[in-house]
């Protein structure tokens, strides 16, 4: 899947003068080199590596991959090494050594590993929130206003400072001390929320946390649809869940997401039975059925338009490629 003409790309430089860009890149060398070399000597595996304290994950791919749909959660990724680009509603973001993302909403996304080799591997971790954390990080009266952002979706991708990767740091570096993590980790959350809050970025963490927040209510839906994608889909449904008109939750939707609902169950749909068909070896009428579509051609349509290619021969090519990527490592 590769972006279309025309797709507007969002690197770490765009708005920035280059004086500006060089001076932030040198600040973010040393940090990044040492969580770079954290993450590396704690990922014995290619891919995602659980650890030990709780909502954290580490990432190591060490080659480009073709786009694939992914989820995010309400978290937030820190890029240490390497690059990724996210796309989601028609918009690309490069995240690069130095960025994070920061996602406050779940959102399917189309993700690619564009710069990774086996001696510079893309190197990221994520940490996901405890949204009743975020919101009472936010509701605290002393914290300082952040920017406004110019974008009201639920994903956004920002430059990082280096106060906010040393936290990272100390977040892998608890792992390997489990009797701390208990009382360490929850701090180094709050922390690391307080910092996200202090960038434009922010700004998305702080509308989905504020109560009666319009966009809290869209959340609402977006989290309903998430769990129950395969059920049949009623716009009527989901404006009595976000407590909003039908078309005042169309509006609201794409705003935060960048795509109509039944665009987006449709890429939670196909994401699924994607999964199944790789990971559990279902074929395209098993998947199709089990991911809530009655119909397995509109289903093979459907897939083939999105993905580039039938549902059983995708899956196999991924498998493929999923077993070379081990091979090289």
């Amino acid at each position: 899947m590769t972006p279309s003409t025309g797709t507007r790309v969002t690197t770490q430089t765009t708005t920035q003068d280059p004086t500006r860009a060089k001076t932030r890149a040198a600040q973010l060398a040393s940090p990044c080199a040492e969580l770079a070399e954290a993450i590396a000597a704690r990922t014995p595996l290619t891919g995602r590596n659980q650890t030990s304290v709780p909502g954290l994950m580490l990432f190591r791919q060490v080659a480009p991959s073709i786009c694939h749909l992914a989820s995010v959660e309400p978290g937030v990724t820190l890029f240490a090494q390497g690059g990724k680009r996210i796309t989601i509603g028609g918009a690309d973001y490069l995240c690069r050594a130095g960025s994070f993302l920061v996602a406050s909403v779940d959102l399917p996304v189309q993700s690619q590993i564009v710069e990774a080799t086996p001696a510079k591997p893309q190197l990221s971790l994520r940490l996901l929130f405890d949204m009743k954390t975020v919101r009472d990080v936010v509701s605290r009266e002393e914290l300082p206003t952040s920017v406004p952002a110019t974008e009201r979706r639920g994903l956004a991708v920002g430059h990082a400072t280096a106060e906010l990767i040393r936290v990272g740091l100390r977040l892998v570096q608890l792992a390997d001390h489990p009797e701390e993590i208990s009382f360490f980790r929850p701090l180094l959350e709050r922390e690391l929320i307080y910092r996200i809050l202090q960038t434009p970025q922010g700004e998305r963490l702080r509308a989905i946390a504020t109560a009666g927040n319009i966009s809290q209510r869209t959340a609402k839906v977006i989290a309903w649809l998430s769990a129950h994608y395969a059920s049949p889909l009623r716009m009527e449904t989901l404006a009595e869940i976000a407590h909003m008109g039908v078309s005042t939750l169309h509006h609201q939707f794409r705003a935060l997401t960048g795509m109509s609902p039944l665009q987006f169950q449709k890429q939670l749909r196909l994401k699924t039975a994607r999964e199944r068909m790789v990971n559990d070896g279902l074929d395209a009428t098993r998947a199709a059925f089990e991911v809530g579509y009655e119909s397995v051609s509109q289903f093979n349509r459907e897939y083939s338009r999105f993905f580039g290619q039938p549902p059983m021969r995708d899956a196999r090519l991924l498998r493929e490629g999923m077993q070379r990527v081990t091979d090289a490592a």
